[in-house]
């Protein structure tokens, strides 16, 4: 099966994608592990790809849908993929549909405002790197795990947090339109128990 995961930060797509695909058995492929891969083992699109990130420069589309056409090719794709991070814009998925078009699209869906608390609460300790939600917390400056001072990434202040979801927002919503008009969008409410929302996205899927 053929899948492309859509979903705000925080909303769980990460663990979701993991869950999905060792289900499926199907390999999850994520933009960011796909490039650092690309370039690691100097394939020519990594290459490219290194060339202009080096000089500080946005990744042409030709490059990535490239890479990720060279990344589809690989066996372990044969009985499908779980694509997470790409298509991100409507050029880029109308260019997948010639390379390997997505069985379903598994767009979670979870409010902005549970997002902000989820993502605003979180804390992750300076000794050994566990991330931890403040409201499972008896201290909030204390690593449950070893006792080391715990911290809120910039990443996750209130600020950046809106500024993220609204480019989120901005870049997937013609996605969404466009896979919904395509028939193959499928909507999860995110806002439940990770386990219920893996259930909810087999049962789309069925």
């Amino acid at each position: 099966m053929k899948l492309i995961f859509l979903g705000p930060p925080g909303a769980g797509k990460g663990t979701q994608a993991t869950g999905v695909s060792s289900h499926l058995r199907v390999p999850h492929i994520s933009t960011g592990d796909m490039f650092r891969s690309a370039i690691k083992n100097q394939t020519p699109t990594g290459l490219e790809a290194k060339r202009y990130m080096d000089a500080g420069q946005l990744v042409p589309d030709s490059v990535v849908i490239a890479m990720v056409e060279e990344r589809l090719a690989m066996e372990d794709c044969a009985n499908g993929y779980l694509l997470d991070g790409f298509p991100r814009t409507v050029e880029q998925a109308e260019a997948l549909e010639k390379i390997a078009a997505p069985d379903a699209v598994i767009d979670i869906e979870v409010p902005d405002e549970k997002l902000l608390d989820r993502l605003t609460g979180r804390r992750v300790c300076t000794k050994c790197s566990g991330t931890f939600h403040i409201s499972k917390l008896a201290d909030e400056k204390l690593c449950p795990v070893c006792g080391g001072e715990l911290y809120q990434r910039d990443d996750d202040k209130p600020a950046t947090i809106s500024n993220r979801l609204n480019v989120y927002h901005a870049q997937t919503a013609p996605l969404i339109g466009y896979y919904a008009g395509l028939g193959r969008l499928k909507r999860i409410d995110g806002d439940d128990r990770p386990e219920d929302v893996f259930h909810k996205i087999l049962s789309s899927l069925e």
